[in-house]
């Protein structure tokens, strides 16, 4: 089994991969963008891949900042854990501190491009990718105050937005003057996480997080004009069936997706952005461990870290694997290899693995915590001898 590398660490800095709807590397491949955390004060940092040297970039000591998925936080103060994103053909960062959009570069140089409003609640943020856009979702905050709801989590937060009429925003601002050029709201729903089409920056994809009609009502594009399901019932789907994690693949031309049916058995789904019918592949009954889905180069690759269940006597709750699948979307069949391991105790949204291959597809990255402190690492996508090579295939 091959070993996996650590190419970021820091001796007294526990560091993670930005979120997996932003990639963390640089286009040209030299460097790698890290949320670093110090006394509980996150920041973001430059690693160099040639020298594993970690440099600092930002000086948050607030503290993080209450937020999607990190409702612990403080309102209004503090660093925004979730709403780091990557230009990584400027090696730019966009991320949130209290109410102020910022923006950094490698060199440190930072500037303040915005100001929210202090009555909405932040999530992901997304960039285009020509680097002159960036979209901020943000959720009306008396959505967030009744009957403790932060210490609720995501618990009933969408029936309470529906309950009480209130709205999430697709924020767009411009990346060169902070102008807000776009407010487009989204009634009745808590958006979490936004993209914009990696070809299209007129096209935004974005979610309904944790609604009970989750098998229908998840995933959502928008043109400008219109509104877009891009999962409907039939063909096996059902409004009760759990979907989340969507993803642009790279050419922009469909989404990704993943979740279960309401039979507990775990599917893979791809969905094409020109109206086609959306493919799901069910996987094995007893392989259910939750994980993440995430691009490869083209539609034929992804990659994860759970779901595979390995021998026997593997009977932790989480997945400790990585794993790479080959997809024939057609014909509903998958190579699945499993690279090596993580082994990091997702003991929180941070020790995720959140696994991203570079443009290659030679590697993939991820986060752990299998040595005490968040560090990252990766493993080669094709070993000489993967761990499991397993294919499945429709029945």
């Amino acid at each position: 089994m091959t070993t996996a590398e650590k190419v970021a660490s820091h001796h007294d800095i526990d560091l993670q991969l930005l979120y997996f709807t932003s990639t963390s590397l640089s286009a040209d491949g030299e460097s790698l963008a890290a949320i670093g955390e110090q006394d509980g004060n996150p920041n973001l940092f430059r690693v160099d891949l040639a020298t594993r040297a970690v440099t600092q970039l930002t000086h948050n000591t607030e503290g993080w900042l209450r937020s999607y998925v990190y409702f612990d936080g403080t309102p209004y103060r503090g660093f925004a854990k979730a709403s780091v994103s990557f230009d990584a053909q400027r090696n730019r960062l966009y991320y949130l501190q209290g109410r102020q959009l910022r923006t950094v570069d490698f060199d440190g140089n930072e500037r303040i491009l915005a100001e929210l409003p202090d009555d909405q609640v932040t999530a992901f943020t997304h960039v285009s990718a020509d680097g002159k856009l960036i979209c901020v979702p943000t959720t009306d905050e008396a959505a967030f105050t009744e009957d403790k709801a932060w210490s609720e989590r995501h618990k009933g937060i969408d029936a309470r937005v529906q309950r009480l009429g209130l709205n999430s925003y697709l924020r767009v601002f411009s990346t060169e003057t902070g102008e807000q050029v776009l407010c487009e709201p989204v009634p009745s729903a808590w958006v979490t996480h936004v993209q914009f089409s990696p070809t299209d920056s007129n096209v935004i994809l974005y979610n309904h997080e944790w609604p009970s009609d989750c098998g229908i009502r998840r995933v959502w594009l928008w043109d400008g004009k219109n509104h877009t399901q891009l999962r409907q019932e039939g063909e096996g789907r059902s409004r009760l069936d759990w979907t989340c994690h969507e993803m642009w693949e790279r050419d922009g031309k469909a989404v990704i997706y993943h979740g279960l049916y309401t039979d507990g058995t775990a599917y893979v789904g791809r969905a094409p952005i020109d109206g086609g019918e959306p493919i799901e592949i069910r996987l094995p009954a007893d392989w259910t461990r939750y994980g993440h889905f995430t691009v490869g180069p083209d539609e034929t690759m992804l990659v994860t870290d759970g779901y595979y269940r390995g021998a026997a006597d593997d009977e932790v709750k989480v997945s400790p694997w990585i794993s790479r699948l080959d997809l024939d979307w057609r014909d509903g069949a998958i190579r699945w290899r499993v690279l090596g391991r993580s082994d990091s105790n997702w003991d929180s949204q941070d020790s995720h693995p959140h696994p991203i291959t570079d443009a290659a597809g030679r590697f993939v990255y991820f986060t752990s915590n299998v040595e005490g402190r968040r560090a990252i690492y990766r493993l080669p996508t094709a070993p000489d001898e993967p761990v499991a090579d397993v294919s499945l295939r429709p029945p």
